[in-house]
């Protein structure tokens, strides 16, 4: 906060500034056109009621289209540091401060109204970018076309601060528009400018120590009002409610320019519908009777928010995914590494692998969902090699199962497999698939099952599909021309893979039968004892009871992780022939700041209790005695592992729990 002591220093920064108007007008743009004294909407079937909007049909278009591709570029991309940089500058408890005090200065003189001007895209080449965006499945585009840093990235009617006054002086939305359309791919927007009002406050701030304590930051300096905004030091909410009206009315004609301007059929918000009773309804009706107009009477428009949508919209979740099939469509958007280019993250090779990206499609793609990917330029418009690797693999797998993607519908399940996500936003770091997880998808009375990993033994097994669910006619393996060994059995659908594999990242079996009807999914058979009598139970074989737990395999890692409700637990059914006693370890990781949870491991009535301990990372394992256990009986037993108290962070990555037999009380 500003010190209270600083008045004088204030008021002469802020006489300076004034002082400056008149010399430096000349590199700033003039001002916009003055707002519309009244909100317009375009006439047609929506009104700006709930009821009305609940009309909405969803377009064949989007929810055959599947895969998005995004750009989330502007002038915060110039100092290549990540997200929330109009932001982050003036916060110095962050990198990004520390960033801009080295490279630019200190925020009370070089602010973000001077970063704008240093975005000029000179390598940007729109047609290249989306040739290789529809070489890699993108079906429809997105641009942003203003995030939270109040610059527009057209020509904005209204606003100053935009791409064509300042930085590239470029329409960067029509050009993204024209390379869109010439490779046949749906254009879509997105806003981000309804947080911008609170989000900005920080600008209004001063250094609380150091050489500087007390000046404040340019978001005070009244020339520069229409970029950082007035009155918002203290916001209320994400879209502030203490917002002034004027605001309110500035984002409903800002973002009524961008949409008749450019004419998308995708509208996204990044948030809830913003202000729904005052402008919110009034635009979004607006949006869908203009698209209506413009193509003749078929509403194609899709506007997304990150709010249910009962049917008036499509829902959004930022970078997460459903647990289960959606009756509406949806769509998740993420992004390879971070939203604005990060080159930190680039040089650590820090992106998603295309692997990743290919076995969420599949997932979002079974639950009735879309996947948005975001694709972040460099300042100067132009991706890295990491990116384009990515790319690369993603045209290479499409040819070869595009049609186990596009235009396809859920089926009557999402899949089946030990991988298990809670549905919602920011859960996609939970993500790690193996080759027993199967999506399915239908179209024109093909079912796909879908690998999200190749057996190591070559053999696929999907329970889904055993003889219960009904006669299979046909099996088939997208890519392969040789045909396939499959036999339908009690337990599931066995196919013998080839021995080369068609394609890398995922494996799409087509199947062609009857109406099948999914196969109860029969419990995995009881954990024997090993040749030596010792029972190994691995995080890969276990059952997960609950919504936190998720087994991951990535680099070092092969655990049962990100285990943080307590009512949650992991299982194994074991087969015990012979009564006896057994020493009972278990394996597991412990990031520093999480030691400490207890957790107890129980069979038959017993319960014996651990507590973890450091291991230095979530990838570095120890193992612990807990005792002994007798198994007194013959025959099938379940031996869970659970919290004993909430944990302070994650209970433990579970890697392995082990029963070794004690020579002198086991019969042999």
């Amino acid at each position: 906060m500003i010190r209270q002591n600083v008045g004088p220093v204030v008021m002469s920064w802020v006489a300076c500034a004034l002082a400056a108007v008149s010399t430096c007008a000349a590199d700033w743009p003039p001002p916009a056109q003055p707002l519309p004294a009244r909100m317009e909407t375009a006439p047609g079937p929506f009104k700006p009621t709930w009821e009305s909007l609940k009309q909405y049909r969803y377009p064949e278009w989007f929810r055959d289209a599947k895969l998005g591709i995004w750009a989330v570029w502007g002038p915060e991309s110039v100092p290549q540091q990540g997200d929330w940089y109009a932001r982050r500058l003036y916060e110095p408890n962050d990198r990004a401060y520390k960033y801009h005090l080295e490279h630019y200065g200190h925020p009370s003189k070089f602010g973000y109204k001077d970063v704008v001007r240093l975005w000029k895209a000179e390598n940007w080449d729109p047609d290249r970018l989306m040739s290789l965006y529809q070489k890699a499945g993108a079906r429809y585009f997105c641009v942003i076309a203003q995030h939270h840093d109040n610059f527009d990235c057209w020509n904005s009617k209204y606003h100053r601060w935009n791409s064509v006054n300042l930085g590239p002086k470029r329409d960067i939305t029509a050009e993204w528009k024209k390379a869109a359309e010439k490779y046949g791919l749906r254009f879509g927007v997105t806003e981000h400018l309804g947080a911008s009002w609170g989000w900005y406050s920080v600008t209004k701030k001063a250094d609380e120590k150091g050489p500087l304590a007390g000046v404040p930051y340019d978001g005070v300096n009244p020339q520069f009002a229409d970029l950082y905004h007035t009155g918002n030091e203290n916001p209320q909410g994400w879209y502030a409610s203490n917002a002034p009206a004027l605001f309110k009315a500035q984002w409903f004609h800002r973002i009524q320019d961008l949409v008749d301007s450019y004419q998308p059929d995708l509208l996204y918000s990044d948030g809830p519908l913003p202000y729904p009773d005052e402008v919110g309804r009034e635009l979004l009706a607006h949006f869908y009777n203009a698209n209506t107009r413009w193509h003749h009477g078929k509403l194609e428009a899709v506007y997304n928010c990150k709010q249910d949508s009962q049917g008036m919209w499509v829902q959004d979740l930022e970078r997460g995914v459903m647990d289960q099939i959606r009756a509406e469509p949806w769509q998740t958007d993420t992004c390879v590494g971070g939203w604005y280019y990060d080159i930190n993250l680039a040089r650590s090779h820090g992106y998603k692998s295309a692997t990743t990206v290919i076995q969420m499609l599949a997932d979002i793609v079974s639950k009735n969902g879309n996947l948005l990917l975001n694709f972040p330029p460099r300042p100067d418009g132009t991706l890295d090699a990491d990116e384009l690797k990515i790319l690369d693999a993603m045209a290479a797998w499409m040819p070869v199962n595009g049609e186990a993607i596009f235009g396809t519908r859920p089926w009557k399940i999402f899949g089946e497999g030990p991988s298990r996500v809670k549905g919602g936003m920011f859960n996609e770091d939970g993500l790690h698939y193996t080759a027993r997880d199967i999506r399915f998808t239908t179209k024109r009375g093909a079912l796909y099952a879908i690998a999200l990993g190749w057996p190591e033994d070559g053999k696929l097994l999907v329970r889904s599909l055993a003889r219960a669910a009904g006669k299979i006619d046909s099996v088939e393996l997208l890519g392969c021309r040789e045909k396939l060994n499959w036999s339908q059995q009690d337990d599931g659908l066995l196919v013998t893979l080839p021995a080369r594999r068609p394609c890398e990242h995922a494996y799409a079996l087509k199947v062609i039968a009857g109406d099948l009807q999914p196969a109860p999914l029969p419990p995995p058979p009881p954990i024997g004892r090993a040749a030596n009598g010792t029972f190994i139970l691995d995080a890969a074989d276990a059952e997960i009871h609950g919504g936190s737990p998720r087994y991951e395999k990535d680099g070092q890692k092969d655990q049962i992780g990100f285990w943080h409700d307590p009512r949650d637990s992991v299982s194994w059914a074991i087969r015990v022939g012979k009564a006896g006693t057994y020493q009972v370890t278990v394996t597991y990781s412990c990031q520093p700041g999480a030691e400490g949870s207890q957790f107890a491991v129980e069979v038959d009535g017993q319960v014996l209790i651990g507590q973890s301990r450091s291991t230095q990372s979530w990838s570095t394992y120890r193992t612990d005695s807990l005792g002994k256990f007798r198994l007194a009986r013959a025959g099938n037993s379940t031996l869970v592992v659970k919290p004993r108290t909430e944990p302070a962070w994650k209970v433990i990555g579970l890697k392995r729990v082990t029963l070794t037999p004690v020579p002198a009380d086991v019969n042999k």
